[in-house]
């Protein structure tokens, strides 16, 4: 791999990794009304998607969806003023974490219905088609979503249509707090009833960056070559609860043990002492991007408060699409 691909990986994941850890510090001042769902520990498949894809390809998420924004290359501070309610937000303030977009970089929105992305990334992948447009659209979901009727209906619909569908899963072993044990039957693999119904799949490492990357780097030339729509699950640990910012390892729905066995596999962490054992880069270059990307995320901290706030008039304005120019 080349040098100017490993920085972008290691930047990106850096940039998820440092916001929300910013987000968690600062949450507690109450000036982030709204709920959020943090992806720290899962930073490696989202940066991988951003790199592989092109900024004409489409992408559309779930309630856990910072990563995924921010790996499409979507605006820090749109971002985090989002998150404060300002007018300066990628959703103009109306939607708050769980409701981001920006059409400027192909992220098409995220979803609070578990499951409801699917489908609506399906149509984009279906428009895609019918207007004869070069374009992936790049469906992010958890395992849980697989539990979900329209998931079923809507990769029977991608596979029949032969859509340039990216359907990428992240199985991080929980929804809400209930393990995938008591959710789903014994044994059953989620990429093999995939493939039954038709799709390409592939199973990899979430929290191997280069893994994750070699992984969507060949489902998107799949894709590009007409090769149909494809699924990669990936296996992958939140470390913080499911909707909020602490750590919640002692409430007993998951073990200390399994958190520090996940947690060791960190994809940040693993990522940097690969590079320091290539010898490709000094611990001088790894701290400087440290730097830069700190600053970045500070910086939109300081955008967003001083942002102001929506006008009460335009509450209800680009609600419909009848007002799309």
């Amino acid at each position: 791999m080349i040098k100017e691909t490993q920085i972008k990986l290691y930047e990106s994941m850096l940039r998820i990794r440092m916001l929300e850890e910013e987000i968690a510090h600062r949450y507690s001042e109450g000036l982030m009304r709204c709920p959020t769902h943090l992806s720290i520990g899962q930073e490696a498949v989202a940066a991988a998607v951003g790199i592989c894809l092109d900024k004409t390809d489409l992408a559309i998420s779930t309630h856990r969806g910072h990563a995924h924004y921010i790996g499409k290359g979507g605006d820090v501070n749109a971002m985090v003023a989002e998150l404060y309610g300002k007018a300066t937000g990628c959703s103009k303030g109306k939607g708050g974490s769980m409701h981001l977009v920006d059409l400027s970089v192909g992220f098409m929105g995220t979803s609070a219905i578990v499951g409801n992305s699917i489908p609506v990334g399906v149509g984009f992948a279906l428009s895609s088609k019918v207007k004869n447009k070069k374009e992936i659209s790049c469906v992010f979901f958890g395992e849980g979503a697989t539990e979900e009727g329209a998931y079923y209906e809507s990769i029977n619909f991608a596979v029949l249509k032969n859509l340039p569908v990216l359907f990428i899963c992240e199985n991080n072993l929980y929804s809400v707090y209930s393990p995938l044990k008591v959710r789903q039957p014994d044994g059953r693999s989620i990429t093999e009833v995939a493939s039954v119904m038709g799709l390409s799949v592939n199973n990899a490492d979430g929290n191997d960056v280069l893994a994750a990357y070699e992984a969507i780097n060949r489902a998107v030339i799949n894709i590009n070559n007409n090769e149909g729509p494809q699924l990669i699950e990936f296996s992958t640990y939140r470390w913080r609860e499911h909707c909020g910012v602490n750590f919640d390892n002692d409430i007993g729905y998951r073990s200390e043990d399994e958190f520090n066995f996940w947690k060791m596999k960190d994809p940040i962490s693993n990522f940097e002492q690969k590079l320091r054992a290539e010898q490709r880069f000094t611990e001088i270059d790894l701290e400087e991007i440290k730097k830069n990307v700190l600053n970045e995320i500070l910086e939109a901290f300081k955008y967003a408060e001083a942002s102001p706030f929506p006008n009460k008039k335009e509450a209800y304005s680009g609600e419909y699409a009848t007002e799309i120019k």
